[in-house]
């Protein structure tokens, strides 16, 4: 089992840049794929994007793609979402999530995936 916490977030002004981190308890970080979801007051919870567990496949929403980067750091059980240009539409609820078949190219859909934290709000000011 795997325990992630997420932290970054906060109040920022459209345009600005905000990095999220996830960090990972635990030894098995690097045996699954990652990804980035969140929840917009009303909305219902979307895919941002995912890691495969080497890093070496990555996958977006197109409402991110070209704003957004997701890296991780296996070395220091680290997941990180990098936003740019921040927009006041992607004020929400920032979670991250573990999918434990690494065997697996990294999911889209959130009942696939098998922990998660317990988020970090973003709020994006016009």
């Amino acid at each position: 089992q795997v325990q992630l916490v997420e932290s970054g977030g906060g109040l920022v002004q459209a345009g600005d840049s905000l990095r999220l981190s996830c960090a990972a308890s635990g030894r098995t970080f690097r045996n699954y794929n990652m990804g980035w979801f969140r929840q917009a007051p009303g909305k219902e919870r979307e895919f941002l994007t995912a890691i495969s567990s080497t890093g070496e496949g990555t996958y977006y929403a197109d409402s991110v793609k070209g704003r957004f980067t997701i890296s991780r750091d296996n070395a220091n059980n680290t997941l990180f979402l990098q936003m740019n240009t921040l927009k006041p539409d992607d004020t929400a609820v920032y979670y991250c999530a573990a999918h434990i078949f690494a065997f697996k190219a990294p999911p889209r859909a959130q009942y696939e995936y098998h922990y998660w934290g317990q988020g970090t709000q973003v709020t994006v000011s016009s």
